[in-house]
């Protein structure tokens, strides 16, 4: 073999290895891969190997607040939805078809395409769809991935669907779903999610539910859930007290634990607390020992009361610290939850998220040792802490 031959060996090898995906025989239905190389307000376009381009509604590639979540360079991954005549491949599941005729319809059926129609009224179980100058029936259920009350907010929307039921003849039956266009569409949001999802990631969400226990999110297919001690670093009753069903968010992932549950392969646990700053890193410098603050009571418990000094902030007042001299025998004799005080610090310990409070004044000018002095496992010494330092140390453990 010479080398003209050789070299014309190589490059069949090298154009039969580096096809297109059009070259290849994409399909609609198929996951192709390519590069953005353009954006417009309604389009992006897809460079996808070889001659072989596609184009993908930019509405399937935005985020819950409508900003684009690619930019020109980045690789994108989507199923193909249709082919064009010049054979521009028409990718997404938004980007149905503006048929013409019956025998468009059919065509439709059969390689199941996505088409756009019309909604125009809502009869009994659905409502009724113009496609290309058909009517057509969809089912209420079939309507989005959410039991929708009210389908009447659907009329004179131009949506996309797919059609489930064809039957010919003089009066064509044409039966579509909505839903199942949807659920491609998550799933497609989902793989791709899915490949960068690691922990420490910061993601766009939308609250779905909230529950007792905590919020869920939806990522854009995948659904993680925050506990409701990770909403804030203050205390959260509910999570209905900064959270509501539909409020765009933006989280952080704590850990991602595999499951054996095909239709949900891993359980996501979110944080939006770990997002903020952490209110004990200032917590000396705004509350010294000695100073003077205000804050509100938040629990009453038999060894003493909390007081709320700032949001995600909380210091104990000892029951010793609480009768200025006087023998009390619960908190409750002095205090009430809600009740604005003023206290003074007596000691911090950071690292234990602990500030001492006093209410009477005259302790405030005292020597009180640090807290880190009687933390688990430190050694107490009576001359250091007295009657009050041992019995908060005691108190803390039984508190746990």
């Amino acid at each position: 073999m010479n080398d003209t031959n050789d070299f014309a060996a190589l490059l069949a090898e090298f154009d039969q290895t580096h096809k297109s995906a059009a070259e290849k025989g994409a399909k609609p239905g198929d996951q192709v891969k390519g590069r953005v190389v353009a954006i417009t307000e309604d389009q992006v376009f897809i460079n996808l190997g070889g001659k072989a381009e596609g184009i993908m509604d930019a509405a399937s590639l935005r985020d819950p607040e409508g900003q684009l979540t690619v930019a020109v360079g980045d690789e994108v991954t989507a199923a193909v939805a249709g082919i064009e005549e010049d054979g521009t491949l028409r990718l997404g599941n938004q980007q149905a078809r503006q048929l013409h005729g019956v025998a468009e319809l059919e065509q439709a059926y059969r390689e199941q395409l996505p088409v756009h129609g019309r909604v125009t009224a809502v009869v009994k179980g659905g409502v009724e769809v113009q496609i290309a100058g058909q009517r057509a029936f969809c089912p209420a259920s079939q309507m989005d991935l959410r039991f929708i009350e009210d389908l009447s907010e659907f009329i004179d929307q131009h949506l996309g669907f797919r059609i489930t039921k064809y039957e010919g003849g003089r009066h064509i039956n044409l039966v579509v779903s909505r839903r199942m266009l949807l659920e491609e569409e998550q799933r497609l949001r989902a793989e791709a999610i899915r490949a960068n999802l690691k922990e420490g990631a910061v993601l766009q969400g939308t609250v779905t539910s909230l529950q007792d226990y905590g919020a869920f999110v939806d990522l854009g297919g995948l659904e993680g859930m925050i506990h409701i001690s990770e909403l804030a670093f203050h205390r959260v009753k509910h999570p209905s007290e900064i959270l509501s069903v539909g409020q765009p968010l933006e989280v952080t992932v704590l850990r991602v634990d595999k499951t054996d549950n095909p239709k949900r392969p891993e359980k996501i646990a979110l944080s939006i607390r770990a997002l903020s700053q952490d209110p004990w890193n200032e917590v000396a410098q705004q509350f010294p020992v000695g100073s003077r603050v205000q804050g509100h009571v938040t629990r009453l418990q038999p060894f003493g009361a909390f007081i709320e000094l700032a949001p995600g902030v909380e210091g104990l007042v000892h029951i010793s610290e609480l009768g200025a001299g006087k023998r009390i025998n619960h908190p409750q004799e002095v205090l009430s939850p809600g009740q604005k005080v003023e206290a003074s610090v007596l000691a911090i310990d950071r690292e234990q998220r602990r500030i001492s409070l006093t209410l009477d004044e005259a302790k405030a000018a005292e020597a009180v040792p640090d807290l880190a002095s009687y933390a688990p496992g430190a050694k107490t010494t009576t001359g250091d802490l007295g009657s009050f330092g041992a019995l908060l140390k005691q108190s803390m453990v039984k508190s746990r």
